[in-house]
């Protein structure tokens, strides 16, 4: 059994794919499994993932419910002790990343690790650190009460335990932040990775379905935290929210 599968979710990126393709390639330990589900592309995209063939342990090419679902498969197919997504568009930050956090793994027993993330346009120009140009402030001992306002950690920067992972909702955009308040209910020891692990593309898909990933990630919070703990949040959040918009004139991040 390996100790890392990383599994990239792809449907139609042909413009994306080979920048996050390489960034697996360029690592300098190359000790873990890789896998690409694909939801059937109609363009390019297969193509793509072929060409790294000597690469790509498992590529799945068959039509899917939707990202959540094909994440699933992925989960259901990984081999390794951890999971860890990166997809279509996203990038291991550097060609160190995964040795880091090989040696993290074999020197602790924790469940989840995680870590910072740059945000990155789509031709490739980083915005900055996550961390500093949104709310959202990396804690230094994460626990899964610190998620009571939303996606605290990345999903990019997010590795969990497979046996402590659940499946993902299927029917809710939100359903990255339920899987990693899962995790860290069930995690018995939680590691900070002091290093940027990831870029994320921005622009997703709960980007552009805003109003309902608003809904979801309310049904999330309630889901844990209960109705009133819901409610609290999302004020917390909107006058976070306002604040951030004045001070940076009118933009989020």
């Amino acid at each position: 059994m390996m100790k890392l599968s990383i599994i990239t979710i792809t449907y139609n990126a042909e413009k994306f794919l080979k920048r996050t393709i390489e960034s697996i390639v360029a690592q300098s330990n190359q000790d873990f499994e890789y896998i690409i589900i694909d939801g059937k592309s109609k363009d390019a995209t297969l193509a793509i993932a072929k060409a790294y063939g000597e690469r790509v342990n498992l590529l799945v090419s068959e039509p899917d419910k939707g990202l959540y679902d094909a994440m699933n498969k992925g989960l259901r197919l990984a081999s390794g002790e951890f999971v860890w997504f990166m997809n279509a568009g996203d990038e291991i930050n550097d060609s160190e990343v995964v040795a880091n956090l090989i040696q993290s793994l074999a020197a602790t027993n924790a469940d989840v690790f995680y870590g910072d993330t740059y945000f990155v346009e789509e031709n490739g120009t980083i915005q900055g650190l996550r961390s500093e140009i949104t709310p959202h402030r990396l804690p230094k001992n994460l626990k899964w009460q610190d998620m009571n306002l939303g996606m605290l950690v990345c999903h990019q920067a997010f590795i969990a335990r497979k046996s402590i992972a659940p499946f993902y909702l299927e029917n809710n955009l939100s359903a990255d932040v339920d899987w990693e308040i899962t995790c860290l209910k069930r995690a018995k020891k939680v590691q900070f990775l002091d290093i940027v692990v990831a870029k994320y593309l921005v622009g997703g898909i709960s980007n552009k379905q805003l109003k309902r990933s608003l809904i979801d990630r309310y049904e999330v919070l309630k889901k844990h935290f209960g109705l009133f703990g819901a409610i609290l949040a999302h004020i917390q959040i909107t006058i976070r929210g306002v604040k951030l918009i004045l001070k940076k004139g009118g933009k989020y991040w």
